[in-house]
Order: C-alpha cells, then structure tokens, then sequence
C-alpha cells in the first residue's frame, strides 16, 4: 500500500500529456481526429462560459495575475454582458457572440442562412457563385431584415394600387408600407398602408365604384390616414420610440420631421426580434452584420462596390489558395478604396503564406486547404495541409499581430469546433455542418426514404459551370478542360438553424468547461503557456471514443 500513498509534501500532480507545442513538434499533420484536449479543473458552471472575458483586451493575451484572477464574482470583472454576451474576434475590428461563420457556398450561404446565422450570433458569408446584382440583393436583404430605424424604407404614393401592396408583401415578405405625396422617404406624410386595411376588400364600400378588381383600389381610398397614425419627431432615441409602440400597440411608427417629411420608420416586429435573439450579430445601425465573398479579378472591383453600396460588412476573399500577387493587390486595392472595410484573407495553411496577406493589410485570415467534406484539392492537386496542424501553425503567428483566424473545412461534429478553437482559432467557418438545414439554398428531396439537400464543393464541376466565380477560385476559369476541386451529393435533413446553432453554442460551453477554461481567451491562452493538454489518439482510441459495441443505435444529438 506504501506505492498508493502521498506524502504531505507531494507535488500537485504528474506532468501528465503534450502541450500544444509539443503535440505539433514532429512535424506529422496532425487532423482533428488525430488528438484530445485533455480535461482541466471545474469550478465554475457552464452557464458561466464567456468567450471573451476580457471585451477590451487582446484576445490572446494573458491577463495579469494570471486566469485565477479572473472570477466572475471576484475583483477583476468580466465584460459586464459576459453571462450572456459569449463574444469571439471574426476579425481585428469586429467581435460575434458565438464563433460561428457559415461557408460562402452555393448549397450553405444565401440571404436565408444568413440572416439565421446573425441572429444566432454568428454570421453568414454570402456566396459569389452569382452575378454581382444578385449576390447584392442577397445581402440587402439581410440588412433590411432587422433594424432599429429603418432609414430607406419601401414608399408607395396615394394613387399607387393595392395590387402593388401585395407585390411587395410577395417580394419583401411585409405589408406595413408608409404613403407620401412623392412616394418617397423625404415626401410629406399622407398615411400607412397594412394587411388589415388591405383585407376583404369589397366592390360596394368605397366612394369611387371599382370596375374590376379589389386590387385595383388606390391606397388613399383604404390606407389609415394621417390623422389617426402615431408618429414620432426625429431624434428620438430608438428605446424611446420602442416604447411607443409597445403603449400605442401599433405594428409600425413613422419618423417625421418639423414639416411632417417622412425620415424613417421602424416596425415593432424588430422589438420582438431583440427580445427572441439576444445574442443576434449587430452594426452600430442595428442592422444585421452580413459578409460575402469575392474574387480576384478586375470585375471583382466592380461586384465589391455593388456590395459595399447594399451594407456589406466584411469581405472574405475566396480563393483555394490564397497565396497570390493577385489577392495581396486585391488586399491593397481594397484598403485604399474602402479603408474601413474588413477583409478576410485566404485561404492559407502555412507561415509563409500567413505572412505574405498580414503584410499586405488582411484583418483575418481563413485557414484551411483541401480538408472540406466535399473538396478533393489534397487528393488532386498534391497540395494541402491536414487542417489541426494547419489551424495551429497559422494561428501561433498571426497572433503576433493581433490578426484572427478562421478555421474553415474538418469540421464535422462540435468536438472538431472545440478542438479549432483550442489551437488558437478565433472563429469556426463551417460547409457540411450547415448544409441541409432548412435556411439553406435549394429543394428537399426523398431517397430510400432519407430527406436530403444537395450539397456540393465549390471546385466541383456542377458549380464551375453554374458560374465563373467558381473557376476563378481554383484559378481555372480560362481552362478549356475542368479539374474538378471538389464532387456533388447530398446531406441528410438537419432541421433549423435556430435549433441546431443553440445545440452548438451549449455543447461549445461544455467543452470549454471540461477542458477548465471560462473563455476562449483563456483556452488559447492556456494552449500557448503549456497549461492545456493534449494527447495523441491511436486509430483503436479513435474507434474506442466512438459509439462502439452496439448491435444498432440512434444518435440524437439535440
């Protein structure tokens, strides 16, 4: 029994697993599968997890004093949202409350997934895959979705019919349309227009006998007049205006200034969104954040400006290899024209090629090369890098300058995002792992009685030649014969965003809390000073953490 016993004066414990460093020393390309984060010392709830602890701290440095000095409820205080505002850098200039970034794919990222993605706390890239007028459509549409004041509000005329009342209740999806003498924001104020003055209209109770149809009634005749509307005067503050409508009961309150000019409008349906989405990715006008892709070519300057004019808040450029004399121009056109913009570099999987887009001005970099569920580079083209090694190498040297990473392909299940975010990742771009959700692009079908939604890489030759975005990512856009990049299927029914990303956000905390970190910050902090732990996995360990030894089972995961 002497073996088993431990003297008073006894160290805490062995040296027990690899550090980061040493995990990646020998040279071996390392995936997700490849290895496990080692559990740490809980004494703190999951609920507690908070990605940034410190809000205005770098998100890689450790604070002084040490993590012990960081408790919720001790001297040095937390971002005082921490609880409930989970916030992670996506690039030098802009933070998310949950690290999460869908994937600027033609079967991933419309304006549909992102808008679910920004209010869940993430943030969806819009594809390129489209021409330059669509693709900015898309992301007007998500920054129209929510907002405080809505500043450029659809404004119809007194003598414009309810058959356009309904077009654009078809097209936008609403029906509460503000009516000036000019039928524009700027015009004076002459009534609002909605669904229940628009409904059951009948041919005999109107002053002016309808000849045909109840749509061809001019919105004078039904719209609430002037008279009985609830306005505001410029320059109230948005909780302010909130609170109007909350006592007046109103769907719709229009802004109007000294001389009853209609200034804005705001719907009381953007008062229930903040109250159902608290975590929901927000601009400083309260309108979603969207990003969206681009490429390399001289029409890509013309697309960026048609983006940049719909709201687009970060650029991601999109290339498979991001290591160019085109993108690093790219870069510096870029932040020439449009300083303020942030632009995500890519994609990149070595030092070199980090150093090259840091040096040309990129305010992140996405990291990943052949790794995708659905990308055959490594296999073609004899270029890549395993993505765990990849993620840490990349992300041990931008750090240096305050540039964040995006770990983009590998993932495939939670533990991969916690494991990209250990290495030093600051966020986790995700293709297969959104794909099939109902937001989406494109139609459910049946096979086997399976529901699926088709899924395919942007280097596969259905979506090169749906458009030339898509070669011109892979360079291959003037090749008389295609090398595909990536192949075509299917992915199984996943339901809802709103129901999948929760799942994400919760099983992302209790990972963060089994490895004994309160934040991100702390968790890469921990990788980089040694105190995280790592261990190599055998291909045996892989099967055993597996579910294993089962004649059949059903694996639900929320």
């Amino acid at each position: 029994m002497a073996d088993y016993i431990l003297s008073e004066n006894a160290a805490h414990g062995p040296d027990d697993g690899l550090s980061g460093a040493k995990l990646f020393e020998s040279g071996d390309g390392l995936t997700y599968n490849d290895f496990l984060i080692l559990p740490g010392f809980i004494n703190f709830t999951s609920d507690e997890v908070d990605w940034f602890t410190c809000f205005h701290a770098s998100p890689w440095t450790r604070p002084k004093g040490g993590w012990a000095s960081l408790k919720l409820n001790g001297a040095v205080k937390p971002h005082p949202d921490s609880v409930i505002d989970l916030t992670s850098n996506l690039t030098k200039r802009i933070a998310l409350k949950a690290p999460f970034v869908s994937s600027p794919m033609d079967t991933v990222t419309e304006a549909n997934m992102a808008i679910a993605m920004a209010l869940n706390g993430g943030i969806g890239i819009i594809h390129h895959n489209s021409t330059a007028e669509v693709q900015a459509r898309e992301i007007h549409k998500v920054k129209r979705y929510e907002q405080g004041f809505i500043t450029d509000p659809i404004v119809l005329r007194p003598d414009n019919t309810v058959a356009q009342v309904y077009e654009i209740k078809s097209k936008h999806g609403f029906a509460g349309i503000p009516v000036t003498d000019t039928g524009r924001v700027g015009g004076k104020l002459v009534g609002l227009v909605t669904l229940r003055d628009i409904d059951f209209l009948q041919k005999d109770q109107f002053d002016t006998p309808i000849q045909q149809r109840p749509e061809d009634v001019r919105l004078e005749e039904v719209m609430t007049p002037l008279a009985e509307l609830i306005t505001a005067r410029a320059g109230i503050q948005l909780r302010e205006a909130y609170n109007i409508l909350q006592t007046s009961k109103k769907g719709k309150l229009p802004i109007v200034n000294e001389k009853g000019e209609l200034v804005s409008l705001i719907a009381r349906t953007d008062l229930k969104k903040s109250r159902d989405y608290p975590l929901a990715s927000k601009d400083s006008k309260k309108q979603l954040l969207c990003g969206a892709a681009i490429g390399t070519r001289e029409s890509d300057k013309e697309r960026l400006q048609l983006l940049v004019q719909a709201g687009v808040d970060v650029i991601v450029l999109d290339s498979s290899q991001g290591n160019s004399t085109f993108q690093i121009d790219m870069i510096k056109f870029i932040k020439q024209t449009y300083p303020e913009l942030q632009v995500i570099a890519g994609n990149v999987v070595t030092v070199a090629q980090a150093k090259n887009l840091i040096d040309a001005g990129a305010d992140a970099l996405r990291v990943g090369m052949g790794s995708g569920s659905i990308c055959i580079t490594q296999e073609v083209m004899a270029v890549g890098r395993p993505q765990g090694s990849a993620v840490y190498r990349v992300s041990e040297y931008s750090r240096r300058f305050g540039v964040p990473v995006i770990a983009d392909g590998g993932v495939s299940s939670v533990g991969h995002v916690t494991k990209a975010l250990a290495l030093g990742a600051s966020a986790v771009m995700m293709g297969s792992m959104l794909a099939g959700t109902t937001e989406s692009p494109g139609e459910y079908f049946f096979s086997d009685g399976v529901r699926l939604k088709k899924y395919r890489g942007m280097g596969s030759l259905d979506a090169m030649e749906k458009h030339d975005s898509s070669a011109s990512r892979y360079f291959s856009e003037n090749d008389r014969v295609k090398v595909a990049q990536g192949v075509s299927g299917a992915i199984v029914d996943k339901g809802s965003i709103h129901r999948f990303l929760p799942y994400l956000y919760a099983a992302l905390q209790h990972g963060c809390q089994d490895a004994g970190a309160k934040s991100l910050a702390m968790l890469r902090s921990m990788m980089y000073s040694g105190e995280l732990k790592f261990e190599r996995r055998s291909t045996s360990a892989q099967v055993e953490g597996g579910v294993h030894s089962l004649h059949s089972y059903e694996k639900r995961l929320f």
